[in-house]
């Protein structure tokens, strides 16, 4: 059971690992494609059903791009798809919401103070969120709104609104916030599954049979791919947040998300219209480092989403009953507390560290297995070189309360 709990710690680390790498290929062929397609130039001379041409330098060579809007006279001996780059974005990261946020539910998805209900409940609202949110934004854009895009921005940004506020009344902090970056990466994820690759597929197809493709197929993809460049960074950041407490547990955490999607719309906007050689509007820069001072003032009050309160999942209870447990509390609120308490007292510390209060016996007990690794299997905690001046033996009980529980559980 001890070493489940290391070999678990290894395997979210691994798979985060693997979800960052992912991540990188999917983010940097989007933004690459993006661009590429801004940037392309017509001129007399085309071959036949090109569109533009554009020509890049890198690596020590040059490249000649032609771009069609349909397909090729003929089909090419080769054609590279993109596509795997998305799908295992997505599967690593759904792999890692079931390894930290249902493996570990009692203490990252469900806060009894905001929505007290079991963990196969809370799961289950979480994935049919995310799956709701693929099928009302699908209905969305294939609705009459789909044909106007400014009347769709504005919708899709009052459905973010809903689910931004939404969230923060179902789950923790921590998970309402990397709940809305999974229900929006899902949403781009599915248009590359749903929308864009069949579409592709479609102009293939025609091609081979020797049939005229259809156009509409290429517009629909680059819509949808327009629609993933503009989500991408908020997405990073609400991926991120989850170490940043002043993000996720405080008072008007839902509306920073919010912002945050604004920003992202800001620098995609700068960077696109760059890539479309029609100028630099500098003025996004300053409209986003507005909406970040205004994320910083309202990250300023006061946090409503901190913790579990004085309420102890069932998880959690036979920690707290162990008969090592008034030691091990004694060594958590002498070495730790200071830190990581709803107001701590350690100079220069204002929101405890990613938003882990240990200053009561139940929070205490509820971060049983972080406690065990952060301090007990490891040195992580206390940092700064041990400031605290944690003692072997105060470790060394730490690792026995833990083990000796969850050998009994």
């Amino acid at each position: 059971m001890n070493d489940y709990a290391v070999l678990w710690e290894w395997l979210a680390f691994g798979v985060r690992w693997l979800h960052v790498i992912t991540g990188i290929a999917w983010i940097g062929s989007s933004f690459y494609f993006i661009a590429l397609d801004l940037g392309l130039k017509q001129r007399p001379g085309l071959p036949a059903g090109a569109y533009g041409e554009e020509w890049q330098v890198h690596g020590g060579g040059f490249y000649h791009v032609q771009k069609y809007l349909v397909a090729p006279a003929a089909m090419p001996e080769h054609l590279t798809w993109f596509k795997w780059e998305a799908y295992s974005t997505w599967l690593t990261g759904f792999a890692m919401l079931c390894i930290v946020y249902y493996a570990g539910a009692h203490l990252f998805l469900i806060d009894p103070n905001v929505l007290d209900v079991s963990a196969p409940v809370a799961i289950g609202i979480s994935i049919a969120s995310i799956a709701l949110g693929w099928i009302v934004y699908d209905l969305i854009c294939k609705s009459p709104l789909g044909h106007n895009d400014t009347a769709l921005m504005i919708v899709l940004f009052v459905v973010l609104v809903f689910m931004a506020w939404g969230y923060t009344h179902l789950f923790t902090g921590r998970a309402a916030l990397l709940h809305l970056g999974a229900f929006t990466a899902t949403i781009m994820s599915a248009n590359v599954f749903f929308i864009i690759i069949p579409n592709q597929k479609i102009v293939v197809a025609d091609l081979i049979a020797g049939r005229k493709p259809d156009p509409k197929y290429g517009r629909i993809a680059k819509t949808r791919s327009l629609h993933n460049n503009y989500l991408t960074l908020p997405v990073i950041f609400l991926m991120l947040s989850n170490h940043y407490p002043l993000a996720f547990a405080t008072r008007y955490n839902w509306i920073i998300a919010l912002l945050v999607f604004l920003i992202g719309v800001l620098i995609r906007h700068f960077f696109n219209t760059l890539h479309a050689h029609k100028g630099r509007p500098n003025w996004t820069w300053l409209l986003a480092g507005i909406l970040f001072i205004l994320i910083m003032w309202l990250s300023t009050a006061p946090s409503v989403l901190g913790g579990n309160g004085d309420k102890v999942s069932a998880a959690a209870e036979p920690y707290m009953a162990s008969a090592q447990f008034a030691h091990v509390r004694d060594t958590v609120m002498g070495r730790c507390s200071m830190c990581h308490a709803q107001e701590p007292s350690y100079e220069g510390i204002y929101e405890a560290p990613k938003g882990v209060m240990l200053d009561t016996d139940a929070r205490i007990a509820e971060h049983a297995r972080e406690i065990y690794l952060q301090a007990g299997r490891s040195i992580a905690m206390p940092p700064g070189g041990n400031v605290t001046q944690i003692t072997p033996e105060e470790r060394k009980s730490i690792v026995a309360w833990f083990e000796q529980v969850s050998a009994a559980n």
